[in-house]
């Protein structure tokens, strides 16, 4: 996620890449201001909320046309499907709440107050709890999503930005921009268990389809901390484009791709060797982006 006050997107699109070439096959208007995209666990959807339009737009990834606009709370930023499909979650940055839509109706069917300035979420694999990251709280909110309420409040680190999971729902692992460091969070314990330094202003997360390795987006250092989950210790730092924000990895694992703001362009890594092995332009400002078709924001 990038800091709204400081993120322009003249483009107001999301831009579809195919990954067998490396180049923009599509783009999708949304709203004013996307930031994230969050593509549905089946491929066939993807969701963008628009910081600035307060609504999240739907789209269809096979035909890359809009199907639905969903009206949220004030100053949508972050957004996470849950692995069954069935919920939307989407962090009003504005309001301190967390809109819940309902992915078979696209309509909103819960409002949960969280802490202060939400932004990153993310789904237990099972589905059944919600990790929010609250910036200016300084915590992390955990929802029971059967009831769609808030049971523990998690303190960590300075400006917590993102979120992500284990495939084994053990650790979550969360970026604290201010701190520099990444807060490792046990789930049944609903505790801090770690702290890692990584590089300057860490916003952006991603893990590998097999839990081993998290991906780590240093902003301010333009680089990404690679991080193994079975020490909890940097392994390697991969030099990228200017003022990174955000990163995802293909369901194979071979490749992670990362948004370069101030370069408009995106970085390829080969996950094998941790290097760029190619760098896409042709963006204008890109932030989110998840696989699925690959669809980043700009």
């Amino acid at each position: 996620m990038t800091d709204a006050g400081q993120l322009e997107t003249p483009d107001n699109m999301v831009s579809v890449i195919d990954t067998s070439t490396n180049t923009i096959v599509a783009t999708i208007p949304v709203g004013t201001a996307p930031l994230e995209v969050a593509i549905t666990p089946n491929g066939a959807f993807g969701y963008v909320p628009a910081l600035f339009s307060n609504n999240v737009t739907v789209f269809n990834t096979a035909t890359n046309t809009v199907v639905a606009t969903i009206p949220v709370g004030p100053e949508p930023l972050g957004v996470a499907i849950s692995p069954n499909g069935l919920l939307a979650y989407v962090s009003n940055h504005g309001t301190n709440t967390v809109s819940v839509i309902d992915t078979t109706t696209n309509t909103v069917i819960a409002t949960i107050t969280v802490g202060l300035q939400p932004q990153g979420i993310a789904f237990t694999p099972d589905s059944a709890f919600a990790y929010v990251a609250n910036e200016n709280s300084n915590s992390v909110s955990v929802i029971n999503t059967a009831t769609n309420t808030v049971v523990a409040t998690i303190p960590v680190g300075i400006r917590p930005r993102s979120i992500v999971i284990t495939p084994s729902g053990q650790f979550a692992y969360v970026t604290n921009e201010n701190s520099n460091t990444v807060s490792v969070i046990n789930t049944a314990t609903n505790t801090v268990v770690a702290t890692i330094p990584v590089g300057t202003g860490p916003v952006g997360t991603a893990i590998t389809p097999d839990g081993a390795l998290v991906y780590i987006v240093n902003k301010g250092s333009n680089t990404v901390s690679v991080i193994s989950t079975a020490t909890n210790l940097v392994i390697a730092t991969i030099p990228v484009g200017t003022s990174p924000d955000q990163v995802t990895i293909l369901p194979d694992g071979t490749l992670a791709y990362v948004t370069n703001q101030l370069d408009n362009t995106v970085s390829v890594i080969d996950v094998a060797t941790n290097t760029v092995i190619d760098t896409i332009p042709g963006f204008n400002g890109p932030t989110g982006i998840d696989t699925g078709t690959i669809c980043l924001t700009s």
